[in-house]
């Protein structure tokens, strides 16, 4: 078999008609920035998510930016974000002129872990975190980025308590979350915003850049809306200096396409990553866990490879026709980028220790049991192999 770790031109092909005929009707109108078909997202993505506003920018990092400085993050500020994650998360806030500032993670989900984020606000606002003392040179925590890695959400009960008691911003980091439930509420529904990626390999993927910023602040969403289109609302009544990022309508027209869809293809993933855990429960790998209180959607399936044995996995398994990949394979504050941090190995025991094991087996909605039974029985093979 060739199997891949997703296949965009088999999603595609199920759609076919329907994605060349909404590409036709924006062509043909010549709908190419804003207009209606970038509207009707809007709106049927706020729906989808459980708010009342959505706008449509150009990529998920931008989404991310445009939250935190229209929330007011910039120079002199720190912003909390977990050290399992894509660059972006992180980006995002030295985009703003703000710090990030690390946290390990929850080794069961991969996610930010409460416990370490109070420990290091507490350390930053002194003992007393009613009455800090003032330093007119210090940094002052004032946002966390929960990020709901591979489609798992985050611990946001703990999350939101630590933020109310210790007066932080929360913008959910949803990338890879479209669609997942927390708790029965709706990723994207529980911070003060989220930011959403549109990139083409995401649950709900453009065929290009694409990103949303979605909240139920109305004055944050003009904001954020005026911001992104060069600081104004109307054509030239610019009332500050913006930037250019807009979702455009080609991209705006294929998502509300797939939009509809998405339901059918995150139950598609859970079946299939059902299928991984009962094929691979005497692999020797460790396998994803699901809180009981969420709903993951899968965005990657994740296992973990002990004994320093997943180069050797990866080379047997592409052998096989098998592609995988590693999401992520440096911890964000061991990358090179972040060197002037200072952050010694030991700062993220489990990041690190995950950064060493992770492995993405393929996932797709359209994945096949058949294709399934073979990535675990080649698995098998490999480990009771030696």
């Amino acid at each position: 078999m060739n199997i891949p770790l997703v296949d965009l031109k088999r999603q595609y092909l199920s759609i076919k008609s329907e994605i060349d005929g909404a590409l036709a009707h924006v062509i043909a109108e010549s709908a190419f920035i804003g207009g209606k078909y970038v509207a009707a997202f809007e709106q049927n993505f706020a729906a989808f998510c459980g708010v009342k506003h959505c706008v449509g920018v150009a990529n998920g990092t931008d989404a991310l930016f445009l939250a935190l400085r229209m929330l007011g993050i910039g120079p002199g500020d720190e912003v909390f974000v977990p050290a399992n994650s894509f660059i972006a998360t992180s980006e995002a806030v030295s985009m703003a002129g703000a710090l990030p500032v690390f946290v390990d993670i929850d080794p069961a989900t991969y996610t930010m872990d409460p416990n370490h984020l109070e420990d290091l606000v507490k350390k930053r606002l002194g003992n007393n975190h009613q009455n800090p003392v003032p330093c007119a040179r210090c940094l002052k925590p004032r946002a966390v980025i929960p990020v709901h890695l591979y489609g798992h959400p985050a611990d946001m009960d703990s999350i939101l308590g630590i933020a109310r008691k210790y007066g932080l911003l929360v913008v959910e980091d949803a990338a890879q979350a479209h669609g997942a439930l927390y708790k029965g509420r709706k990723i994207g529904s529980l911070g003060d915003a989220a930011c959403f990626s549109f990139y083409p390999g995401k649950n709900l993927g453009a065929y290009g850049d694409g990103g949303a910023v979605v909240t139920n602040d109305g004055a944050l969403a003009e904001r954020v809306r005026m911001y992104a289109n060069h600081g104004r609302l109307d054509k030239y009544d610019h009332e500050l200096e913006g930037v250019n990022s807009r979702l455009d309508g080609l991209q705006a027209a294929i998502l509300d396409v797939k939009l509809g869809r998405l339901g059918e293809w995150t139950e598609l993933r859970r079946q299939n990553a059902s299928l991984y855990n009962r094929f691979l429960q005497d692999s020797g790998l460790l396998l994803p866990k699901e809180a009981g209180d969420v709903k993951a959607v899968y965005h990657l399936y994740v296992v973990r490879v002990p004994h320093g044995r997943r180069q050797q996995l990866q080379a047997r398994l592409q052998t096989k026709g098998i592609s995988t990949g590693i999401h992520y394979p440096t911890a964000l504050p061991h990358l090179k980028a972040y060197r002037r941090l200072n952050h010694s190995q030991g700062d993220f025991p489990e990041a690190t220790k995950a950064s060493r094991e992770i492995l993405s087996l393929p996932m797709f909605p359209e994945l096949e049991e058949a294709q399934i039974r073979y990535i675990a029985e080649s698995i098998k093979e490999f480990i009771m192999g030696g």
